[in-house]
């Protein structure tokens, strides 16, 4: 009895070395999971250990749907900054997965499991889980071909010869951009992160002038034939409901914008115009980077 005791006792002391002798790491998820049809979706992880970054691991992840045989997804993660992680895994349905992460350095090993959830998406890409959808990018994509159109018809009327020529190669040169996603994506980010950060100020875009604003562009939009045919194509309504969105975020800008001018001015009293505009417009660039830089933005 004496003996059984002592071994078991000995078994135990032995397993709780083992526990105890191993690295205490914390994994998380840097964002949120999307499945994306046909293609494999970007899978990243924070690993600490006392709330300090852990570096130098190799690591590898195996999910498997929780309640549902599919088999298993295996992907290697590269390390990155700061005890990231990321690597890309294509999973066939969104749900409900556990995922066991084998985390590797010096030769010894330590496995974590984690349960998470793999959900569909709502647009192409969200900011601080507000989404951007294709309608949103195709909202964009007739700005920018409207005011093609408003720099054509210009062109038409005010030049001609080779400077007509010129300006006829350059805006050609634009229509190509039209279908860029990635620049569409950074037109609605930028005016949507401003607009966020003009709200954190305390700004409020006030109805008057927002209605203010979408009358001054019905007016110049009204003397551009080409343009009143896109618009109606796209769908008035819509169109005008969606231009009336843009321009509560535009407003909201403006008020960042003024404060900036404000600022320049008062810091810089004896500099001209053109140098306050430059000093504000600095500013406003710096802001934005920060801005972007402060919000949880998934670009699917």
């Amino acid at each position: 009895m004496i003996k059984r005791m002592t071994l078991a006792t000995v078994l135990l002391i032995a397993m709780l070395a083992g526990c105890s002798s191993g690295p205490d790491y914390k994994v998380d998820l840097t964002k949120p999971l999307y499945i994306q049809k046909d293609k494999a979706m970007p899978f990243e992880i924070k690993v600490t250990e006392s709330k300090k970054a852990v570096k130098g691991l190799k690591v590898a992840v195996e999910l498997s749907m929780i309640n549902m045989d599919h088999g298993t997804y295996k992907a290697k993660l590269t390390e990155g900054k700061d005890g990231t992680y990321a690597g890309n895994i294509q999973l066939e349905m969104p749900g409900k997965y556990e995922a066991e992460f084998t985390l590797e350095k010096g030769g010894k090993k330590t496995k974590k499991i984690m349960d998470l959830e793999v959900k569909k998406p709502q647009g192409v890409a969200s900011i601080n889980g507000k989404w951007i959808t294709n309608g949103d990018l195709a909202f964009y994509k007739l700005i920018n071909k409207l005011q093609l159109e408003i720099n054509l018809e210009s062109a038409k009327k005010h030049y001609n010869g080779e400077q007509l020529k010129e300006e006829l190669a350059y805006i050609k040169s634009q229509e190509k951009m039209l279908d860029d996603k990635n620049q569409l994506l950074t037109q609605v980010i930028r005016l949507r992160s401003m607009a966020m950060l003009a709200e954190e100020k305390g700004h409020k875009a006030n109805p008057m002038v927002v209605e203010q604003e979408i009358q001054k562009v019905r007016k110049q939009y009204d003397q551009y034939a080409s343009v009143k045919k896109l618009i109606k194509q796209f769908g008035e309504d819509q169109f005008w409901t969606k231009e009336r969105e843009q321009y509560q975020s535009i407003v909201l800008i403006q008020q960042v914008q003024k404060d900036l001018l404000a600022a320049a001015k008062k810091d810089n009293p004896k500099a001209g115009e053109q140098e306050i505009y430059y000093e504000a417009q600095q500013k406003y660039e710096d802001l934005l980077v920060s801005q972007v830089n402060s919000l949880k933005i998934v670009i699917l």
